[in-house]
């Protein structure tokens, strides 16, 4: 039998309302043996060989964070691209500045393109969007090269602008093009399941082991410095499963990779039509046994109903946008219907993309009618996002015994730009209304959609306790949360959502021993500075590891 080892710490915030602080730990192999003091701990210390381990001495201990929507292989993609965006991104090893206006967006991707030595390598860049960026089409990219494909990802990642160049070299025919109600050729925009299409066409770049080995390796690298343990790949595989899970494995599976993931499959493949549920079943059903020590399946499957928050393409209610525009659904709903009752059916845990109230209120419906044809407890059935909403729905989502898991960040990022743009100031303030789903006792977690929001955890808390947006503007004070209740969202909270809440999520007896060791107390920390909380590294089933 192994030696316990005993970590020590300042403070050890366990999140289990039993016993919520503590100064030590006893930990053997990757279990958690009793959490309490030295002195309550004595009569395991009397019984077992047993080492005190004090490096935490001056730390303080958290359950390990999770993040149960985060997504490597999208990640992957995006992280070895030019980042142009309007705000600042710090990643691991480089800092993306700023970037605002229609010119200085041009100017950067010019300089860009002038920086390239290779003619015919691909310029693929980040962060674009029209409110900061102006409108930037096919022709204006013209404009930076005749020659070279230019692709500019816009921040959602649900659409991509291409010039002529990039068109050309993806081998696209443009008469087709024109017949996809999804792709528009004159503009060179392919949106939701347009940008199928466009993946397709780059995916042997995109996937060229170096580049893509080498995306996986900065994620890795980022799942880590946010004090992670835990995070859930919410929608396997990104577009070709083939091509990505020997990548995934060779990177995220090493001994030495401090986090687990849970991999949740997309309920069709991306760009599916409408079908053989059964047979998606069966092809959800054999992905999980591909499953290794830190790639993990369980229950859960992917829908989504409507388009992209940061691309404005969500389906909103009456009154809908300012300028009159529509969103866009990412599945027709007849297939989400058919697809969700195949799934509920088969006692699958469903998780489903809802970006605005709209969407929102096709998956409650969709719900309604299977909890009326096959009632379930205990279902765990997710709004993901969680973004335009009405109190309405929380009520509604509480009523059919949903869960939420909301990317707070949408209200920094956000919350200006679109009271301003796209909806006006009542219902940009309540983006994320989380303080309502506190109110209603629905569980629910805070996620980042990596890239979509910062793989930092300390920062979606941060923002669902201040909601501060991006002039400083506190956002509907009364959808705040308690620093409690955030710091739940991103373990506890977080791991119920998954389905591991019996595995992860607190300290306690029994649970896995993973640890977030933080360098003050969130708890005692004021809550405008939670962001700013310094991360050690974290206790990976019972191994140290530092951030390096």
């Amino acid at each position: 039998m192994k030696a316990l080892t005993v970590y020590t710490a300042r403070a050890i915030r366990t999140l289990n309302p039993s016993l919520p602080v503590a100064t030590a730990v006893a930990v053997r192999g990757d279990r958690i043996v009793e959490v309490g003091t030295p002195e309550t701990l004595q009569p395991w210390l009397d019984a077992h060989p047993h080492r005190i381990d004090d490096t935490f001495r001056d730390h303080v201990l958290m359950p390990g964070f999770i993040d149960p929507h985060l997504h490597p292989t999208l990640a992957a993609v995006l992280l070895p691209c030019h980042f142009i965006t309007a705000m600042e991104w710090k990643l691991p090893g480089r800092v993306a500045a700023p970037v605002k206006g229609h010119n200085a967006y041009l100017d950067r991707l010019a300089e860009i393109d002038a920086q390239m030595a290779d003619p015919a390598e691909p310029l693929v860049t980040w962060g674009y969007h029209k409110i900061w960026h102006g409108t930037v089409d096919r022709q204006a990219l013209n404009g930076i090269s005749q020659t070279r494909p230019v692709f500019v990802w816009q921040r959602s990642f649900h659409e991509i602008i291409a010039n002529d160049a990039a068109i050309d070299w993806m081998g696209l025919n443009r008469d087709d093009l024109s017949r996809h109600e999804q792709i528009d050729p004159e503009t060179g925009r392919f949106y939701e399941t347009g940008l199928s299409v466009a993946l397709n066409g780059m995916k042997d770049y995109l996937y060229a082991p170096e580049r893509f080995l080498g995306g996986l390796e900065q994620v890795a690298r980022a799942v880590h410095a946010g004090g992670h343990t835990t995070i859930g790949d919410m929608a396997v595989p990104l577009a070709d499963l083939e091509m990505e899970w020997p990548a995934l494995v060779q990177v995220l599976d090493r001994p030495e990779i401090p986090f687990r993931c849970q991999m949740i499959p997309r309920a069709t493949e991306r760009g599916g039509a409408p079908g053989d549920e059964a047979a998606e079943v069966a092809r959800v059903r054999e992905m999980a046994a591909r499953g290794t020590q830190r790639l993990q399946f369980g229950n859960g499957v992917k829908l989504f109903t409507d388009g992209g928050f940061y691309a404005e393409l969500m389906q909103l209610q009456e009154p809908g946008f300012i300028d009159g525009h529509h969103g866009e659904w990412l599945m027709p709903p007849e297939q989400v219907e058919a697809l969700a009752r195949a799934f509920w059916n088969e006692g699958f845990r469903i998780h489903v993309h809802c970006t605005g109230d709209m969407g929102l209120e096709l998956a409650l419906d969709v719900l309604e009618k299977l909890q009326f044809e096959r009632p379930r407890v205990n279902h765990r059935f997710t709004i993901e996002h969680f973004g335009v909403s009405t109190p309405e729905q929380v009520r509604r989502i509480a009523d059919l015994g949903a869960l939420v898991s909301a990317n707070a960040y949408y209200v920094h990022e956000l919350a200006d730009a679109y009271y301003r743009h796209s909806f006006g100031h009542e219902r940009a303030s309540q983006i994320a209304r989380l303080g309502t789903v506190a109110r209603h006792g629905i569980p629910f977690a805070l996620h980042t959609d990596f890239t979509m929001a910062p793989a930092l955890p300390l920062t979606s808390a941060w923002v669902a306790v201040n909601r501060l947006s991006e002039s400083g503007a506190v956002m509907a004070p009364e959808e705040r949360l308690t620093v409690e209740q955030a710091m739940r969202a991103i373990t506890v909270d977080a791991a119920y959502v998954l389905g591991l809440e019996h595995e992860i999520g607190s300290i306690r007896a029994g649970k896995k021993a993973d640890f977030t060791v933080l360098e003050a107390d969130p708890f005692e920390t004021p809550p405008e500075d939670l962001k700013d909380i310094p991360v050690w590294g974290t206790v990976f089933e019972g191994e140290p590891a530092p951030l390096g």
